[in-house]
């Protein structure tokens, strides 16, 4: 397995990404998607990451760091494995990856939405210290959405645990 960013508009990512839409429009209603398009995911305020296994990319995720009202955090969007992949870790190691990557840009808090027929994601992110709390940026009231957040070790102590 490796871990690096890559670019949005490779014909991989593209085929992966419409995997993960025709999954998340199964679960919810459009409304309820919030997912960035290959634009959004080129913006400078973005990185996007993938997942090699053998090759072939089975898994993608992308942090945004935003400031807004709120201050300065980093959301995770487009999380995604591929359904060949799964169960093998992939999305714990991806979301090591974009904790990092917010961390080494010195933002302090990660952010994500998920939906709440999702268990499985739930539960990872539970599993990863992230807690529940109200929404956050430009989403409005969704009962089918569930708002997590996760304090982050400063870029000091998180080089220091390295070493």
């Amino acid at each position: 397995m490796r871990i690096e960013r890559i670019d949005p508009g490779l014909s991989s990512v593209g085929a992966l990404l419409e995997e993960s839409d025709q999954y998340m429009a199964a679960l919810y209603p459009a409304e309820s998607n919030h997912l960035e398009s290959v634009d959004d995911l080129c913006r400078p305020n973005v990185a996007l990451f993938g997942c090699f296994v053998d090759g072939e990319l089975a898994a993608c995720g992308a942090v945004k760091v935003i400031d807004d009202g709120e201050g300065r955090y980093g959301e995770v969007k487009r999380l995604f494995v591929g359904a060949p992949y799964r169960r093998r870790g992939i999305s714990a190691a991806l979301m090591a990856r974009l904790e990092q990557r917010l961390v080494e840009a010195g933002v302090g808090v990660a952010r994500l939405e998920v939906g709440v027929s999702q268990p499985e994601a739930l539960s990872l992110y539970r599993q990863l210290g992230y807690v529940e709390r109200s929404r956050f940026g430009a989403y409005g009231p969704d009962p089918l959405s569930v708002f997590m957040e996760k304090k982050l070790p400063s870029r000091e102590s998180a080089a220091a645990q390295r070493r």
